[in-house]
């Protein structure tokens, strides 16, 4: 038994300890596009494939915006479950615990807890970008159970739009992920965070 993906695992929850840790989240971001190029270029449980991860030069992100970083409070929502089916983890079960409003009017999201053993938030985005400068079935911000945690409190989140990313499946179609339910959707644009290339 390999266990790669635990390798895996651990380097993502390094990743995202490094960034909570910068005092400057630009810094933070700088690392977290240069360690995930990394992964994704020498791990074996890159979603690439070995022949891609030889052409690799990284991933494509865009610049740093410093207005899209809020810590939001947590604002109540109805308790809904989700059922979602993946192709490593079999039926993955959330329930609504909260939403975030976004500044500027850029609408809300959805703040999902892992029912499943340990729990975690997930905070999956789909905004106007998808399916031309992103992935069609939207983006990850939060996933605290993978390791993709930018920190908060008790009370608030935080949620910063340039740490968004492509789930796995996007590389690869042999990884099935959960994408953003309706109240994870925006109708603006995020132009922000990591862009989509198609492989």
């Amino acid at each position: 038994m390999s266990l790669s993906l635990l390798t895996w695992r651990r380097a993502v929850h390094a990743i995202y300890a490094d960034v909570r840790a910068c005092a400057d989240p630009v810094e933070g971001h700088r690392l977290w596009r240069e360690r995930r190029d990394e992964l994704f270029a020498s791990h074996p449980d890159s979603p690439l494939s070995a022949q891609k991860r030889s052409a690799f030069t990284g991933l494509r992100y865009a610049d740093y915006d410093p207005s899209l970083r809020w810590t939001l409070p947590l604002l109540p929502a109805e308790a809904v479950d989700l059922d979602v089916p993946t192709g490593t983890d079999g039926v993955v079960h959330f329930r609504r615990t909260g939403r975030v409003e976004l500044p500027d009017g850029r609408g809300s999201l959805d703040v999902w807890w892992l029912q499943q053993y340990a729990g975690g938030l997930f905070v999956p985005l789909r905004d106007a970008t998808a399916g031309r400068t992103t992935y069609g079935g939207g983006r990850y911000l939060l996933d605290t159970a993978k390791g993709a945690d930018l920190g908060g409190d008790d009370d608030h989140v935080l949620i910063d739009l340039n740490f968004a990313y492509q789930p796995s499946c996007a590389y690869d179609p042999a990884w099935a992920c959960p994408l953003a339910p309706p109240g994870n959707v925006i109708a603006s644009p995020v132009d922000a965070g990591e862009l989509y290339v198609a492989t």
